[in-house]
């Protein structure tokens, strides 16, 4: 059976396509000498075999090698038939950890340097009729300051909150095909008040583009336009109006042609405004009652086991009575924020910035990159209410960040997406933000609560690091907090790794639930505040401060956490 065999983006999805997930022939290559050696070549061998989408150091991958991997390869077959190379013909990875070079029947067909996005590779002059050979190449260093490693740990074991690594592909892979016309990419900009959605479309050739939306399979509306370039915009009326609704959700379906050329998608009825003390969606102020999400598995590391597990991940949240998620120093997969595209669950697109060196300036060299390709994959989701390219720019071997280069990452985010707010570098140390975000993870609630009942009681920002940063009365939200630790099942520990957390550890589920509903009450009942991001949704290898085991069981009563959570705050009030 074929692993994560659903297709990874509906939101952007043609009819015909291939899933190559599965058994690849694999090997190591720890001298990085692999080309040296033409293991590109179609006859080359290799000793391993990995179960893909999984990396290597995963238990699902069939490998399960945890220490240092500075190069990979993989290598498989491919039947295709004649009337698909008629046409383009596209390899898509959904993520490969972190140089990565894709040869096609011997011959080099694109890199590409990152470790979190998307990308796709034309793959149709090197393939041919029947048997085909694709050869994936992936070097990986963690310790390379120009590389974004996000909580893959740097040492050898994993420490703190940094975890086992990633190398290699590490999301689904597959080919589609289409006509030499072809769409390229899309962007939907919503208009609530008159009940419309503006389709932006990049294009290969000319023609007719056109538009169809359904709501419950019934369509909606249609419009088609004729162009000569490679650009088309329309607007679709749409004959019926529901409004996307935090913790309901609510999807158009969208079928785009641009002549031969099909692609189906969604969208959703769905504007964000940022006032002096809320984030407004539609209209309506929302209270951000979000939980950290790390992203990490017990057997797939990085990569969730099946599409239930992304999708159980959300309604575990919803139940404990968040209504979205810090999606934390890693890119998510498409299919996920599909889900909460679904399930109306807010979420901030971030990116796994720990491991570069800001600053230096130069560090940007490859993340601006994948900022940029981020934001052109995710940017029609609803679910997704913000972008937050940084967290915690802590000062390096006695350097302070370049405010320069997270000026131009801030900078750049605004000019691709003036729809959504952003935030420079959650916590610390803001240089040109929308919003002022703080990280405190101070135990005692009656210190919490004084500290930041300060905001509207005197207009003053309680902040640990006002050397550093400086608040002008950008809106305040919450974004790390709790991460209170019980020790209620034995950790596995060894001499090298020791169960971490924030604080005094809770030693009981009273004490544990007192200091929750403290922190949290004061959040909430903070005229001033936009909303909390609570630490975290699951323990993580060593980490233990989640709400939830780390193989996702019940650790607290959900239904109390929800009662907490979920009462009004004073914003929505």
């Amino acid at each position: 059976m074929i692993p994560r065999n659903e297709h990874p983006n509906p939101n952007f999805k043609r009819a015909d396509y291939i899933i190559l997930n599965g058994e690849w022939d694999f090997e190591f290559d720890f001298g990085n000498s692999g080309e040296e050696r033409n293991l590109f070549a179609v006859d080359s061998e290799f000793s391993k075999k990995i179960n893909v989408p999984f990396c290597p150091e995963s238990e699902l991958s069939g490998i399960n090698y945890k220490d240092f991997i500075p190069a990979v390869w993989y290598k498989r077959t491919v039947e295709i038939s004649k009337d698909r190379l008629n046409g383009k013909a596209f390899i898509v990875f959904g993520a490969v950890d972190f140089h990565s070079k894709v040869y096609v029947n011997g011959e080099l067909a694109g890199e590409h340097f990152g470790g979190y996005t998307t990308f796709r590779i034309d793959a149709t002059k090197f393939l041919k009729e029947g048997e085909n050979v694709i050869t994936v190449y992936a070097e990986d260093d963690t310790r390379d300051y120009h590389q974004a490693r996000g909580k893959q740990s740097e040492l050898f074991y994993s420490h703190g909150c940094d975890y086992t690594r990633t190398t290699g592909i590490w999301q689904t892979v597959y080919m589609e095909f289409c006509p030499e016309n072809y769409i390229k990419n899309v962007k939907y900009y919503p208009n609530i008040a008159d009940g419309t959605v503006t389709i932006t479309a990049d294009l290969c050739g000319s023609g007719d583009f056109s538009a169809k939306a359904f709501w419950d399979g019934k369509e909606v509306g249609s419009k088609a336009v004729k162009t000569y370039g490679q650009t088309a915009t329309l607007t679709l009326d749409l004959a019926e109006k529901h409004l996307w609704e935090v913790g309901k959700g609510g999807l158009y379906e969208l079928t785009l042609t641009f002549g031969d050329d099909v692609v189906t998608s969604f969208f959703g009825l769905r504007e964000v405004k940022l006032t002096d003390n809320a984030v407004e969606i539609n209209g309506e102020p929302v209270f951000q009652r979000l939980i950290l999400d790390q992203g990490f598995y017990p057997d797939g590391i990085y990569t969730a086991p099946t599409k239930e597990a992304l999708k159980n991940d959300i309604i575990l949240s919803m139940k404990a009575g968040f209504n979205g998620a810090r999606l934390h120093q890693k890119v998510f997969e498409p299919l996920f924020l599909h889900y909460c595209d679904e399930l109306g669950y807010i979420v901030w697109g971030e990116h796994g910035n720990w491991g570069l060196d800001w600053s230096k300036f130069d560090s940007i060299r490859y993340f601006l990159l994948e900022i940029e390709e981020e934001i052109e994959r995710d940017f029609n989701h609803p679910a997704l209410i913000g972008w937050c390219p940084y967290n915690e720019t802590w000062d390096i071997d006695g350097r302070k960040q370049d405010d320069d280069s997270l000026r131009v990452v801030y900078r750049t985010v605004k000019a691709m997406d003036k729809t959504r707010p952003c935030i420079d570098t959650s916590g610390n140390f803001h240089v040109e933000t929308d919003i002022f975000d703080v990280h405190d993870y101070e135990q005692d609630y009656h210190i919490f609560k004084e500290n930041y009942d300060k905001l509207f009681k005197e207009d003053f920002l309680y902040d640990r690091f006002p050397e550093k940063q400086q608040w002008k009365g950008e809106p305040v939200f919450m974004s790390e907090y709790g991460g209170i630790r019980i020790e209620l099942k034995d950790p596995a520990e060894n001499d090298h790794k020791k169960a971490w957390g924030y604080g005094n550890a809770a030693t009981s589920y009273e004490e544990f639930y007192e200091r929750y509903a403290g922190l949290t009450d004061a959040l909430l009942d903070n005229p001033r505040m936009i909303g909390f991001c609570y630490t975290q949704l699951t323990d993580v290898e060593q980490e233990l401060n989640g709400i939830y085991y780390y193989d996702r069981s019940e650790k607290f009563d959900s239904e109390n956490l929800y009662k907490i959570n979920s009462r009004k705050a004073a914003i929505e009030k």
